[in-house]
C-alpha cells in the first residue's frame, strides 16, 4: 500500500512509483507515437487526408467506454475494501480469542465449596498451554497471508507451533486450515481434562469459526477474479479507442493532436490497469492491502497479551510503499 501525505499536492502530483504510468507508460507511448505519425502525415497532405474520420464515433465510444471503466473499477475497489475489512474482522477475532486463551482456560474449581488453586507445577503447566494456543494463533496468521499471496513461508513459523505439527504443514495444501484443526483438537483436549468450562468452549469454538469463515471469505475473492470475457473486452476497447481516437480529432485539433491523445490515452489506461492491480487486494503490488503490516501488528499485539518483552518490530514504509 501506497503511504502518502495527502496534503502534499504537488508531490503527489510527481509520483511515479506505485502509480499507473509504471504500467502504462509504453502503452501510452504507442498511442502517442501513431497520434505524432497520423499529424505529420495529416499535415504532409495539407491538412486534409483519406485517414481524417469523423469524431462522433469516438464521443459515442468515449462514453460508453468510461461506463464500463467506471463499473469494473468499482467492482475492483469493492474486493479491496471487502479484503480489507475481512483483515479487519482478523484483527478483532485474533485480540479476542486471545483474551478468551488467557482467562477462559485453566484449572477451575472442583466444586462450590472448594476453591482449586494451581500448584507451581499445574500453573506452569497452564502458562505454557496458553502461550502454545497464542503462539499457533500468531502462526495461522503469517500462514493466512502466505497462503494468499500463493508463497511458501513455512520457515517463519518455525519457534511458534510444535515441531511434530511443524513438520506435518509441508504436505499441506492449505496450512492455514491445518493449523486451526490443531488449535481445536487442543481445545476439546483441555476440555476432557477439565481445564475448560463447557459454556466457554462454545464461546471459544465460535472465535475459532469466525476465523475459518474469515479466510473462507478471503479465499472467495482470490479465487474468483472478475470474468476473463469483460477484463479482456475492456482492454481491447481501450487500445482500439487510444490508436483510433487521432483519426477522429486531426481536423478539429490539428497539431495538438499527440497532447490530446497523450492525455487521453493515460486516464483511459491508467483506469484500465488501476482496476486491475486492485482486483486482487492480497498480492504484492504497490496498492494492494499490506498484509505483512497486519500481520505483523497482530503478532505484536498477541506477545504483548502475553507479556513477553522481545517484540519484533513493526514494519515501516519503504520507499514510500507498505507491505
Amino acid at each position: 500500500m501506497i503511504l502518502i501525505d495527502r496534503r502534499a499536492w504537488l508531490r503527489q502530483l510527481l509520483l511515479i512509483r506505485g502509480t499507473s504510468l509504471v504500467w502504462t507508460w509504453k502503452r501510452v507511448s504507442l498511442a502517442t507515437g501513431v497520434a505524432t505519425i497520423a499529424t505529420v502525415l495529416h499535415q504532409l497532405h495539407g491538412g486534409s487526408s483519406a485517414i481524417d474520420l469523423s469524431p462522433l464515433p469516438f464521443t459515442l465510444i468515449g462514453l460508453a467506454l468510461s461506463i464500463f471503466l467506471g463499473f469494473r473499477n468499482n467492482t475492483s475497489y469493492d474486493r479491496f475494501w471487502e479484503g480489507r475489512k475481512l483483515w479487519g474482522s482478523l484483527v478483532n477475532v485474533a485480540r479476542s480469542f486471545t483474551r478468551q486463551l488467557l482467562t477462559l482456560v485453566g484449572p477451575r474449581m472442583v466444586d462450590a465449596n472448594c476453591d482449586h488453586r494451581a500448584g507451581v507445577g499445574e500453573a506452569a503447566e497452564m502458562q505454557a498451554v496458553r502461550h502454545a494456543l497464542v503462539h499457533a494463533l500468531i502462526a495461522y496468521v503469517h500462514a493466512l497471508r502466505h497462503h494468499l499471496r500463493d508463497e511458501d513461508g513455512l520457515e517463519q513459523l518455525h519457534g511458534l507451533l510444535p515441531p511434530e505439527l511443524l513438520a506435518s504443514l509441508a504436505s499441506e495444501h492449505n496450512r492455514p486450515v491445518a493449523i486451526t484443526q490443531w488449535i481445536g483438537d487442543q481445545l476439546r483436549g483441555l476440555y476432557d481434562r477439565g481445564w475448560i468450562h463447557a459454556h466457554h468452549l462454545t464461546v471459544l469454538e465460535a472465535s475459532l469459526t469466525e476465523i475459518t469463515a474469515v479466510q473462507g471469505a478471503c479465499e472467495r475473492i482470490k479465487s474468483t477474479p472478475i470474468p476473463a470475457s469483460y477484463t479482456v473486452l475492456i482492454h481491447r476497447i481501450v487500445v482500439l479507442y487510444c490508436v483510433g481516437l487521432p483519426f477522429g480529432i486531426l481536423s478539429t485539433v490539428g497539431t495538438m493532436t499527440p497532447v490530446v491523445v497523450a492525455i487521453v490515452a493515460y486516464a483511459f489506461y491508467g483506469l484500465d490497469a488501476v482496476g486491475t492491480e486492485i482486483e486482487d487486494p492480497f498480492g504484492l503490488d504497490p496498492n494492494d492491502l499490506p498484509l505483512s503490516a497486519l500481520s505483523r501488528m497482530i503478532e505484536v499485539n498477541l506477545r504483548q497479551r502475553l507479556g513477553e518483552q522481545e517484540l519484533p518490530p513493526l514494519l515501516e514504509p519503504v520507499d514510500g510503499i507498505l507491505q
